[in-house]
């Protein structure tokens, strides 16, 4: 299960460093580079919740299976694909399979495991996760470089081939079934209707550049909003009685959780915006390999690593203030990057240059991230917070396609200025975006829950049925410890 939910953690980096040479090998203009990345997010955003609500109905198991299964069908037609449209819709249905399988990962997880078990569980996901983020950079510059049989490119996704076929046959034989006998009915024609939402917004952020921002995408971009918030606004007025709600209303009505939520999908903007762009301007503008440009990322990986260990216990002394000065470090790091870069186009702007910049952010990153939830959810009730959970994890796939869509769009409609200049001009939303991070976080709780003994809180997109923070229900794979 830990293998199968490593190809998905992968796959929400590992393909940036690879975006340049399918542009070159495919002939994709520039929103395509743009659906690349956010067509993938997108299609985990969109079927993330409802995948956790069937896994919990239904069992676990023959989700994991299809999912699994589906995910390798997926990355094989990623491969193969000839064409840009046939690469994106392949990169879609990849993050719905992707939806799929991760939350009956860590659904199984609660259940089969008891005590210290379930924290090591957990305890572990938290640490793969952590370690797929940081090389999946480096891996797919190493892959595409490698040029594996010819394939370039292509070897970022056919990698996932055999990984999939392998876990299936080892989910056959290993994965218990599992499932929560209380668990409500999905609403189906709900998630639809999130899904067409959210790509309904981002549709036009990336089509609008290329077709001079026409009045359509603008009217379109409204009914996305509309959708969405008109979901949230039936569900509160009409719940349909054992349906679980996707948009819980009275989660949203307790403003530490709407400023953690915002927090959480700005921060996914600014990262996924900050490494479409970072890879295209060190590739297509100073002549970097993809896999040097994989390693010129090390240095913010390592910022990471310094501070993840740590974060969990000084949120629990010092709460909000934790993530404010971790969202001001990211700022601040990008705004070295940002101040490094020389925009004249005769300059070459070195890796050593960039690695300070770089390791403050990465550094920002861990104290910000790593205890959002656990900060957050100390205002939550006990049975609101296995949907808040599934509601951050859906903020974060969607914030990562608006950052492609939205940082990539500044970046290439500067291109014609040169790479530097471009980034030079996208980089203020970069920066902009973290630190108004910064000061959403004054909204955020002031201390942290305690962490559990076992290992900190991994959050995740499955923690439905448990009602933690202070449920108390007898094991319960959050407060039972």
């Amino acid at each position: 299960m830990m293998i199968a939910a490593l190809m998905d953690l992968l796959d929400g980096t590992i393909v940036n460093v690879a975006v340049p040479s399918v542009g070159r090998d495919l002939h994709a203009s520039p929103s395509d580079l743009q659906w690349l990345v956010s067509a993938y997010l997108l299609g985990f955003a969109a079927a993330l919740i409802v995948s956790g609500h069937l896994g919990d109905r239904f069992g676990r198991r023959p989700l994991f299976l299809v999912g699994t299964a589906g995910f390798g069908l997926a990355s094989l037609a990623c491969g193969i694909a000839q064409t840009p449209g046939q690469l994106i819709a392949a990169r879609a249905v990849q993050g719905v399979l992707a939806a799929v399988l991760v939350p009956q990962v860590l659904g199984s997880f609660r259940t089969l495991f008891r005590g210290k078990e379930r924290g090591a569980a957990f305890g572990m996901y938290g640490a793969v996760a952590g370690f797929a983020s940081a090389v999946g950079l480096l891996l797919g510059g190493v892959l595409t470089d490698a040029d594996l049989f010819g394939w370039g490119w292509r070897s970022v996704f056919l990698v996932n081939v055999p990984v999939a076929v392998g876990t299936f046959v080892g989910g056959l034989l290993l994965v218990p079934a599992t499932r929560e006998r209380s668990a409500g009915r999905p609403d189906v024609l709900g998630s639809l209707l999130l899904a067409g939402g959210l790509v309904a917004i981002v549709l036009p952020l990336v089509q609008g550049r290329e077709n001079d921002w026409p009045l359509w995408g603008w009217a379109c971009l409204a009914a996305g909003v509309a959708a969405v918030v008109g979901l949230g606004r039936y569900e509160a007025r009409r719940h349909r009685p054992g349906t679980v709600p996707l948009l819980p209303a009275r989660a949203f009505g307790l403003p530490a959780f709407s400023v953690g939520v915002v927090v959480q999908l700005l921060f996914s903007v600014g990262m996924q915006g900050f490494f479409l762009v970072f890879a295209l301007w060190l590739q297509g503008g100073e002549g970097y390999t993809p896999m040097q440009a994989g390693l010129v990322t090390v240095a913010f990986s390592a910022g990471g690593f310094l501070t993840a260990p740590a974060a969990d216990g000084l949120a629990v002394r010092f709460g909000r203030t934790v993530l404010g000065a971790g969202a001001l470090m990211m700022a601040g790091g990008f705004g070295w990057v940002w101040a490094a870069v020389d925009a004249s186009p005769a300059v070459h702007t070195g890796a050593w240059p960039l690695a300070p910049g770089l390791l403050i952010a990465g550094a920002g990153l861990g104290f910000l991230v790593v205890p959002l939830v656990n900060v957050v959810l100390s205002a939550v009730p006990g049975e609101l917070a296995g949907g808040a959970s599934g509601i951050f994890s859906t903020a974060q796939q969607f914030g990562g396609a608006l950052g492609a869509a939205v940082v990539g769009t500044v970046f290439f409609g500067h291109a014609g200025e040169g790479p530097s200049r471009a980034l030079a001009a996208a980089m203020p939303w970069v920066v902009g975006v973290f630190v108004v991070c910064g000061v959403l976080c004054a909204g955020l709780p002031r201390r942290a829950v305690a962490g559990h003994a076992g290992g900190p809180e991994v959050p995740g997109p499955d923690v439905a049925g448990c009602d933690a923070p202070r449920c108390g229900r007898p094991g319960c794979a959050r407060c039972a410890r």
